[in-house]
């Protein structure tokens, strides 16, 4: 791989923030001398024709013992720090000014804590740039274990061609945090201008896989040599326009929502042993253990079965319970990226009393937003989605399931959905302590009783579609299409005058969005 970065280390310099020191060395001795930084540039030039130089590179990195650039920092608020990168700029426009061309001579001067007493550390070369004053950003790129908790890596200006990104001991531009690819390993970014995209190339190209993810906006780096490793990479232009996306476009809403009060949580008498503050509710005879019959000459005909599926859960805005003493809803999926409540998650998220959303995963923790896409594994993703205005005031965004939890269910049937419903008990996925956190410390309650009523809604599947009837008058409902997008708000709505939603839509109740299908 040619060299992208020189990079070396000039040892022995009495006063590090001496630029004539650092730059040559006294005296005619030259077979006696160690190599300076003039010699350095030297023996490196950008370009060559044969054994002479005809360009050298202009920009300079400069990394000193911390220690001394902090006291600087604090005796002179940084005067011989500046005074240094000026000298090392007059020398080098004065040594090498017949190979600069019309480039700029810039130097940077940095703290490193790795660098001992009496060490400079040097940095130049193709991939070594230095942004004028005025120049602004161009790019932001950021990496990612992942795909939840991203790290910032470096800018990418206007003018710079090359960045070459690794990991912390390697010759690189820029050290990407939690590089798994060893020291031989690096990303090259060319950009060949702002009309231009950024292309993204691997070092070595045989050793790694990369692609580009243009549902998520990331690439997929991993090693073909090393199984398992693997890096998201992100590059995010600066001030480009955002678009929003197909789920976010909502229809006008019919009905404007009504202000509830919020909920108090109040404990309920038991009905049930087994099953604390749930009362019996009847079964349909479709779900009735059937008595094994004597024989006859009947034939039966099996019926055709629904499905009723949880494919995404709600986030709700917690502000809306401060009464409730609820403080944090967590939601942990593991490396399948089904609903855990037990290992290590591999990926968790959580919506917090003032209604801002994290990601955590093993990397850390950070704030998040709708719209996005999270792949902590490569199988599958975890898609978050921005809710539509007639819902934000309830949801804080929607969480996709990467594997939906589904039921099937019979028709000519009557069912119903909430607290008190244990037939379909199986969809209720948050309906357990361990999701809610309380600010005081007390057990966290079912997460269910924030936003669901004991007996939210019934349904029954017709050949036209499914009979919604609203229960609870204080149940909010919203129909959803078949892409997730808003229809309406399901008022007053009962056995006499149901509701029809068609076969494939969803319905939001609760933390829940469910789909109906025949």
């Amino acid at each position: 791989m040619p060299i992208y970065v020189q990079h070396e280390v000039i040892g022995k310099v009495p006063d590090v923030f001496n630029g004539e020191a650092i730059w040559q060395a006294p005296g005619l001795a030259l077979f006696a001398r160690r190599p300076l930084l003039r010699d350095l540039l030297e023996r490196s030039p950008r370009e060559h024709k044969g054994r002479a130089a005809t360009r050298c590179f202009s920009h300079v990195t400069l990394m000193l013992p911390q220690e001394e650039v902090e006291d600087d920092y604090h005796l002179t608020r940084g005067a011989k720090t500046r005074e240094l990168a000026q000298t090392l700029t007059a020398l080098h426009q004065k040594d090498f000014g017949d190979l600069l061309g019309a480039d700029q001579v810039r130097y940077d001067v940095v703290g490193a804590e790795a660098l001992r007493a009496g060490q400079v550390e040097v940095r130049f070369g193709h991939a070594v740039y230095l942004p004028a004053a005025d120049e602004k950003i161009l790019y932001n790129v950021s990496v990612s274990r992942d795909s939840a908790v991203w790290q910032p890596v470096c800018p990418i200006y206007p003018n710079q061609r090359l960045a070459l990104i690794g990991g912390d001991g390697g010759h690189a531009s820029f050290a990407a945090a939690g590089w798994p690819f060893g020291e031989d390993g690096a990303v090259l970014l060319i950009n060949d201008g702002p009309d231009a995209p950024l292309e993204v190339q691997m070092r070595p190209k045989d050793a790694f896989e990369c692609r580009f993810d243009a549902a998520r906006g990331h690439y997929t780096i991993s090693s073909k040599r090393e199984a398992g490793a693997r890096l998201l990479l992100k590059i995010a232009r600066v001030g480009a326009p955002r678009v929003m996306p197909h789920s976010a476009v909502v229809a006008p809403v019919p009905l404007a929502p009504k202000a509830v009060k919020p909920a108090v949580w109040q404990p309920r008498p038991s009905a049930h042993p087994a099953a604390p503050g749930l009362e019996p509710t009847a079964l349909p005879l479709s779900h009735r253990p059937q008595a094994r019959a004597a024989e006859s000459d009947a034939t039966y005909a099996p019926l055709a079965q629904q499905r009723v599926s949880v494919v995404a859960l709600a986030l709700p805005r917690l502000s809306r319970y401060r009464d409730s003493g609820a403080s944090a809803l967590e939601i942990p999926f593991d490396g399948a990226l089904a609903l855990t409540g037990g290992a290590e998650p591999a990926i968790c998220f959580s919506v917090n009393a003032a209604d801002e959303l994290y990601a955590s995963t093993a990397a850390g923790r950070q704030r998040i937003s709708a719209p996005a896409s999270f792949t902590p594994v490569d199988a599958r993703a975890i898609n978050l989605l921005a809710v539509g205005p007639e819902l934000a005031d309830r949801y804080c965004a929607t969480l996709s399931l990467a594997q939906p939890v589904g039921l099937a269910v019979a028709g000519g049937a009557r069912f119903v959905f909430g607290r008190n419903a244990p037939a379909l008990a199986a969809l209720r996925l948050l309906d357990g302590p361990r999701f809610l956190q309380c600010g005081d410390g007390a057990d966290g309650a079912s997460a269910d009783r924030i936003g669901l009523s004991r007996n939210a809604f019934s349904f029954e599947a017709t050949p036209q579609g499914f009979h919604i009837g609203r229960i609870a008058p204080a149940q909010a409902l919203y129909h959803l299409d078949e892409e997730l997008r808003f229809v309406a708000r399901i008022g007053d709505a009962g056995a006499d005058a149901p509701y029809l939603l068609p076969p494939g839509h969803h319905l939001v109740a609760g933390h829940y969005v469910l789909r109906f299908d025949v």
